[in-house]
């Protein structure tokens, strides 16, 4: 297999069997519970794919999240979730385009399908700590201004996708369990929305695939590690 090419081999089984799992329930739960907002459901068919590159370290996961943030942040902004909007748009959005070009630039041994892992320091850990807390405080006052529903689980996706962002950009394996808190998060957020809404159960079925997938992500980037450590 040519390093540069992606086919269907590329992937092994189990990444097969999530990602044709993640699929069908989101077209399922389209199908079932929404039937109208397809927006969201290009947006979530985006999301599942761009996850199993970035479980495999692959770059085009970074550019398919980016597409991914563009359209999420279009449908929170329609269900006032302003901190959702502001954090894909403003955020997530922008460090996917950073870490796409930092794991360009970090191939493992010149192998551009596969980003090399990195290990962060534990005085970085302590920066990544000081920053989030910087961050979260001062979004908590932007989203509080602009009257956003339910604030609380608001802020602390910010807190969770910030340092999931940052984390991603490094190149770090733990990028993985920072998402999956994220996505815990969001399943609450988009569960408070269905209660007013059911189409949005759509919208909550995509988060638990991510879960799923963020789940995944962590134990392949740790073998990736182990890995690429042994091979040095």
């Amino acid at each position: 297999m040519k390093t540069d090419k992606v086919s269907k081999q590329y992937f092994s089984r189990t990444e097969l069997i999530i990602w044709g799992l993640s699929v069908t329930m989101v077209a399922l739960g389209f199908l079932i519970f929404d039937r109208s907002n397809y927006l969201a459901f290009l947006a979530s068919l985006i999301g599942v794919s761009a996850l199993i590159f970035i479980s495999k370290g692959n770059p085009i996961g970074q550019v398919l999240t980016i597409a991914f943030s563009i359209l999420y942040g279009i449908i929170s902004y329609s269900y006032a979730y302003y901190g959702e909007m502001i954090t894909y748009l403003g955020m997530t959005g922008p460090m996917a385009v950073l870490a796409l070009i930092s794991w360009l630039r970090n191939p493992y041994k010149g192998n551009k399908s596969e980003v090399e892992v990195n290990s962060l320091k534990s005085k970085e850990y302590y920066f990544l700590a000081i920053l989030a807390t910087a961050v979260t405080v001062g979004f908590y006052f932007i989203l509080k201004f602009f009257n956003t529903q339910n604030l609380i689980p608001s802020t602390v996706s910010v807190a969770t996708s910030f340092v999931a962002t940052y984390l991603t950009f490094r190149r770090s394996p733990y990028y993985a369990i920072a998402y999956a808190l994220n996505d815990v998060v969001l399943i609450v957020l988009w569960t408070l929305a269905c209660i007013e809404d059911t189409s949005y159960i759509s919208v909550n079925i995509c988060f638990m695939m991510f879960l799923l997938n963020d789940v995944y992500g962590f134990i392949n980037w740790s073998r990736m590690k182990k890995r690429q450590q042994a091979l040095g």
